[in-house]
């Protein structure tokens, strides 16, 4: 059974990686499909505005503090080797791969793309159409990957 203070790294990597599936599933359920449905030019408007709040301390330290817990818990897992190892390291995968990695090669450079576009040019139209489809689909991956990375952390400590 865990204790001490890997059980409380491990609570937090539970809650962490929730709050971040939550993040993400809100934006695969509603609002892409909203920003979606939307004129390009004001989709592509309100997805900078939003991709530039994103990056305000309280995501960030929710998104970044989520994969440092993921990372010190690989580590003292292979460390410490404790019951629910298999859960802890498949946890651990699970957001460090499919979130943050996802996030780094698949989300953000279509953001810095977006973002370097202007909302009423022509090319932006088109690109709009390609950019919500494929950042949507990702953003998928990063949902199932976080709840998949918060069950995993939740059963290690059952």
């Amino acid at each position: 059974m865990i204790d001490g203070p890997y059980f409380a790294l491990t609570v937090l990597g539970v809650l962490g990686t929730g709050l971040v599936a939550g993040v993400c599933f809100a934006f695969s359920a509603f609002v892409m499909r909203g920003l979606g449905s939307l004129p390009p030019a004001r989709g592509a408007a309100a997805m900078n505005a939003i991709n530039r709040a994103a990056t305000t301390p309280a995501f960030m330290i929710l998104f970044m503090g989520a994969a440092l817990l993921s990372a010190v818990l690989a580590v003292v897992t292979f460390v410490l080797w404790p019951e629910g190892t298999v859960e802890l390291l498949v946890g651990s995968a699970l957001y460090l791969v499919g979130v943050f990695a996802v996030t780094a090669a698949a989300n953000v450079p279509r953001n810095g793309a977006l973002l370097r576009m202007d909302p009423d040019a022509p090319e932006t139209a088109v690109y709009w159409r390609s950019y919500v489809r494929e950042w949507t689909l990702w953003n998928h991956v990063r949902t199932v990957a976080s709840a998949g990375a918060a069950l995993s952390y939740l059963l290690a400590l059952t």
